[in-house]
């Protein structure tokens, strides 16, 4: 047995970087993040989306504290806002978009205000003063006090609300409430002030900025052009802006407040140009299936709270979550693969100490689905495949998630590989290369197949039982995999070169890929050839599953399906298939860094019907099997074979020794020496399932009896009479718990740790 020796960590690190560049990109790609249709058109950036949700669900009073963010006096700017919203509301393409201006006057009329919190709300050293009154002056007002300007307002009205009527057209009932609202405020207002030059020049000087209505700012600075925001004269700083209407005046007001900011520091006060305003979306909503409908009518006097409940609730949340919802890994991670890649990323190129998404960048399956679900081609797999090379060449990706599935490569491509033309043939045509799945989970099927191929394919067609490399290609080990590509292109040249026919679309796509050969599946070959005489299909309605690796494939998924029909099988489609189709949890070698994902993505595939399943991966095929459902690779159909239903791994690897075997005596009249035993071993069923469960195998169990056998050291469990010997194989350490009997052991546990147990001297 070959067993793989982790690396010893320098600390001097070779990093294979993905560059901040691409990664930047890669993230760019993904559009979770961008603002929601109505919400880019938006100038003032109201979360729409976030108050409809709570107006649905009747909470006016968090639907109005969302409003209540982007606007000191919600009810002015929603009695003149022009809702540019509304055109571009999704629901638009299928019928009558959310009326959200009706919707919003509803949450401020029905909203309660919430107390503002003035225990963190300092007030800033520098001073504002406001002249003159109207749209511009009362949103700036709001402005400044929200950022804790000392702020006054020279006016000629009387009171607050005249000076709210001075500025909008409101009922009086609305008029009072505003005023109230503006008397709450933080601000010092002068009243019946005349505002001539000279008053004004006087106050200006108590002032570190001067704000004012366009008529009064005209009047202080008249030769400088009136609809611009600051004019310097004199050294004073004077901001003012449009009031042409209440959008603009509230626009206005915003750009102001941030130009008062920039004063006060001595910056630029044209630098925050550009950066307000409605602006373009690159948000994917998918609205397939959704129904379109009509607005709730609404009467002069506007909408009820139940009216506007109901107009609300027709809102459909607008966001993108194809890759989610068609993906296992990303939903139960619950991110969006541009934060999750992100967090990978960092994972990677900066943390030096613990890495908590190791687990998170190989649990992913590289399956590709999200590439072709993402309106935009995010390709996760391609994140965290560079992740992985970059912990492995950097020595801080543990060998043990994928220890096993490694050695088990290792073993494919060592005792149970097989290379050999067809008799009769130096150099052949063809190359069948069924993979190391196929041999493990149904060697009858590989030897039929063989034969069949051998019988009715002119040329010759020589065989290869090994594994392609996909498994350290997964695991990131690129050292490895060049080390199998460099075997296999020596074994190939020795049978001439043939054209591979692949067992596998995994092992196609590696193949092609690696050895440069040309590679088709053993499904063409068949139908171009013919059916075999054995070929009988179900009697029922039979769902395909597609594998990852025929994504993008269709003639492999045209060809599978053509094969069925021809054998007759009632072929029934289903969501999620052909490129589309989720990953059965082996791909990647998910099923080894984490279990339970690979159980979920399983049952995944599993959901989208209630028929047997048909693949043509044999892993797939296995994986399903083991969820309970009845599941067929093509070749079984084809040959009339059914495979072992779930061969753990000790049998996987027996198979294929067998196969072997088996292969070299029938075909090519060759003997293989088995190793034999000069006692027995046995398994109790709990033994068996806790071994498949903890990935130890029968060849590791009976390494530790024949080295006890040798040493004679166990210890004695006096309560339950077992014995219990161990020894570290490669990097881990086993423990079997047994009993001797007279043919030889009884095995009723086994388990593992990556520990050393060393003795103490002298004893």
């Amino acid at each position: 047995m070959t067993y793989i020796q982790e690396r010893g960590s320098t600390h001097v690190y070779h990093v294979n970087r993905m560059s901040k560049e691409e990664m930047d990109h890669m993230i760019s790609l993904c559009v979770h993040d961008q603002p929601v249709y109505c919400v880019a058109a938006c100038p003032f950036k109201v979360d729409t989306k976030e108050m409809l949700f709570y107006a649905a669900k009747g909470n006016f009073k968090k639907a109005l504290a969302i409003y209540e963010k982007i606007t000191p006096f919600p009810m002015i700017l929603c009695d003149g806002c022009t809702a540019p919203c509304e055109e571009k509301c999704k629901l638009c393409e299928i019928g009558d978009g959310v009326s959200i201006r009706e919707v919003e006057r509803a949450i401020v009329r029905y909203g309660e205000s919430g107390k503002r919190s003035s225990v963190f709300r300092i007030r800033k050293k520098k001073k504002a003063v406001i002249f003159g009154s109207g749209l511009f002056p009362l949103f700036l007002a709001g402005e400044l006090e929200r950022k804790m300007y000392p702020t006054t307002i020279y006016c000629q009205e009387e009171n607050y609300e005249e000076y709210i009527a001075a500025a909008a057209h409101l009922s009086e009932s609305d008029c009072r409430n505003e005023a109230k609202r503006l008397k709450s405020m933080d601000l010092v207002f002068e009243f019946g002030c005349s505002l001539d030059p000279v008053f004004i020049r006087e106050k200006m000087e108590l002032a570190d900025v001067v704000c004012a209505s366009e008529e009064i700012a005209q009047k202080l600075a008249p030769q400088e052009e009136a609809d611009i925001e600051i004019m310097l004269r004199e050294q004073a700083r004077i901001v003012s802006g449009s009031t042409q209407s209440v959008m603009d005046a509230a626009f206005s007001a915003k750009r102001a407040a941030l130009t008062v900011d920039l004063l006060v520091q001595n910056l630029s006060p044209y630098s925050n140009r550009g950066s307000e305003g409605a602006v373009t979306t690159r948000l994917y909503t998918n609205i397939e299936g959704i129904k379109g409908s009509e607005r709730i009518p609404c009467g002069a006097e506007g909408y009820s709270k139940e009216e506007a409940v109901e107009e609300a609730k027709r809102c459909i949340q607008c966001h993108c979550d194809e890759c989610i919802k068609s993906c296992v890994y990303l939903s139960e991670y619950k991110k969006h693969p541009g934060l999750l890649a992100r967090e990978i990323y960092n994972n990677t190129q900066i943390i030096m100490g613990d890495h908590p998404m190791n687990k998170a960048m190989n649990s992913c399956s590289l399956c590709g689905q999200c590439t072709v679900t993402c309106p935009n081609g995010f390709d996760m797999s391609q994140v965290c495949r560079s992740a992985r090379e970059n912990m492995v060449s950097t020595d801080k990706m543990p060998l043990a998630p994928h220890e096993f599935a490694l050695m088990d490569m290792l073993f494919s491509n060592s005792e149970a590989f097989l290379c050999k033309p067809q008799p009769g043939f130096d150099i052949c045509r063809y190359v069948f290369f069924p993979g190391c799945q196929a041999g493990a989970i149904a060697p009858d099927v590989v030897m039929d197949v063989y034969e069949d191929l051998c019988r009715r394919v002119e040329g010759g067609v020589a065989l290869i039982l090994g594994c392609c490399g996909a498994i350290s290609e997964w695991a990131g080990r690129y050292e490895m995999t060049e080390k199998v590509n460099e075997q296999l292109k020596q074994e190939l040249a020795k049978l001439g070169d043939p054209a591979i026919i692949a067992g596998c679309p995994s092992c196609m796509k590696q193949l092609k890929e690696s050895t440069g050969a040309v590679v088709t599946g053993v499904w063409e070959i068949l139908k171009e050839i013919g059916l075999p005489e054995t070929a009988r299909g179900l009697e029922v309605p039979v769902a395909i599953h597609d594998a990852c690796g025929a994504r993008g494939d269709v003639h492999t998924q045209d060809t599978i399906r053509e094969l069925l029909t021809e054998m007759g099988c009632t072929v029934e489609n289903t969501e999620y298939s052909r490129d589309l189709s989720p990953c059965c949890g082996y791909g990647g070698l998910t099923a080894y860094a984490n279990k339970d994902m690979a159980a979920k993505m399983a049952a995944k595939c599993l959901e989208r019907s209630d028929a047997p399943y048909v693949t043509y991966c044999m892993a797939c095929r296995d994986r399903f099997v083991r969820e309970g459902r009845e599941s067929r690779h093509i070749l079984e159909l084809l040959y009339g074979d059914h495979a072992c239903s779930m061969p753990d791994i000790s049998e996987k690897r027996y198979n294929r020794l067998m196969l072997k075997e088996k292969l070299l005596k029938n075909i090519w009249n060759e003997e293989l020496m088995m190793e034999k035993k000069d006692y027995t071993v046995t398994y109790t069923e709990d033994a068996i399932r806790m071994m498949d469960e903890r990935m130890i195998l029968k060849s590791d169990v009976e390494r530790v009896l024949a080295d006890y056998r040798e040493s004679q050291e166990a210890v004695l469990d006096e309560e339950t009479k077992e014995l219990v010997a161990r020894s570290r194989l490669g990097n881990v350490t086993f423990w079997v718990r047994f009993i001797e009997t007279e043919e030889g052991y009884l095995v009723r546990r086994a388990y593992s740790h990556r520990m050393n147990i060393m003795k103490r001297v002298g004893q």
